[in-house]
């Protein structure tokens, strides 16, 4: 491990710049190596914070102190460095001053983005770290939509409002002549709580209506994230289905475009014994063996022409959960594609 060079580092890094929230102007190096193969990585990596925001790190937060974040940080950055992903979304995330701290700790060079979210109760923004650049700065979708949904599958709830995509980012790749429009997302949790429920299928909605009108103008789509629910045609290693209509609702199933475009999910390239990307301690024991613990919350959503560039799939299962554990309580879910 590499955290006593963490903590020099950051002793040096605090003490020259100051809190930066926000990075979404695209940058000029290109960093790639193989142009025929990118590899394409999910991480929601459990409060990547440094800087105390509220109650992280904190008594509130997984991570005590910033001695205990730095840690988690450096266990973050082996991960990242076994892996060598191309591109990478991560949720959880402070801002840039840790995007630039975890970068600094990683074997190959990154450019890191991130585009400030609205969600004050916790702070966490979702950011990206990669080796292409962007043809477009990071922007984000201020659209808000009513909910509950007329067709909501959520169960009984008196929640009603309106609601916007706190965490998120759109920006745009050339990838090999393939324009692609990149969708970075974290999506309200609590997959199965109605009140929940009603505002995450709001927020797919908003999510659809990015997807189609790039459609419209001819891209290639990627929406990547934590979605915080499931999908009720491709089931976990626990069979978890949903109870809302979130991943139907952005895959082109139902919503105001049902029908008008097809998005397919990448974790159906997964054997079902190995289709889970999130632990909880569900049952507040500790209990580190129960695979009821473990859900597929994490997911790629691709349109067809992606699709037929994959070769490989899999969720990166190199680490145990457990309390006490210094990784993140998500494991990555990585694609690799191939470009004749």
């Amino acid at each position: 491990m590499n955290y006593l060079k963490f903590i020099l580092s950051y002793l040096f890094f605090n003490s020259v710049i100051n809190a930066d929230y926000e990075c979404p102007i695209i940058q000029s190096n290109y960093l790639r190596k193989n142009t025929n193969t990118l590899r394409i990585m999910q991480y929601n990596v459990e409060w990547l914070f440094v800087d105390q925001y509220k109650s992280c790190p904190g008594t509130g937060c997984t991570w005590i102190n910033e001695s205990e974040s730095l840690k988690h940080m450096s266990y973050i950055s082996d991960v990242i460095n076994k892996l060598n992903p191309d591109i990478i979304n991560l949720c959880e995330v402070e801002g840039c001053d840790e995007l630039s701290l975890l970068n600094d700790e990683l074997t190959e060079n990154y450019n890191y983005y991130l585009k400030k979210g609205t969600d004050t109760g916790t702070g966490q923004n979702v950011g990206m770290l990669t080796k292409i650049n962007p043809l477009k700065n990071l922007y984000r979708d201020d659209e808000y939509y009513n909910y509950p949904l007329k067709d909501t599958e959520c169960g009984n709830t008196t929640a009603s409002g309106s609601t916007g995509v706190s965490k998120h980012y759109i920006t745009e790749f050339n990838v090999n002549n393939i324009n692609i429009a990149f969708i970075g997302i974290h999506l309200l949790a609590i997959p199965t709580d109605p009140s929940r429920c009603v505002q995450r299928e709001g927020q797919a909605q908003i999510i659809q209506n990015i997807v189609f009108n790039y459609i419209n103008d001819g891209y290639e789509i990627i929406v990547i994230g934590d979605f915080n629910d499931y999908d009720n045609e491709i089931l976990d290693v626990n069979n978890n289905k949903p109870t809302s209509m979130v991943l139907d609702i952005i895959k082109g199933n139902k919503g105001d475009y049902a029908n008008k475009y097809e998005l397919f999910n990448v974790n159906e390239n997964i054997d079902h014994d190995e289709r889970y990307s999130d632990w909880w301690d569900s049952d507040s024991n500790c209990n580190t063996n129960s695979i009821n613990d473990y859900s597929l919350i994490d997911h790629i959503l691709v349109s067809e022409k992606i699709k037929s560039k994959i070769y490989n799939t899999f969720i990166y299962h190199g680490y145990n959960e457990y309390c006490g554990k210094y990784n993140s309580d998500h494991y990555p879910l990585v694609i690799d594609l191939k470009f004749n």
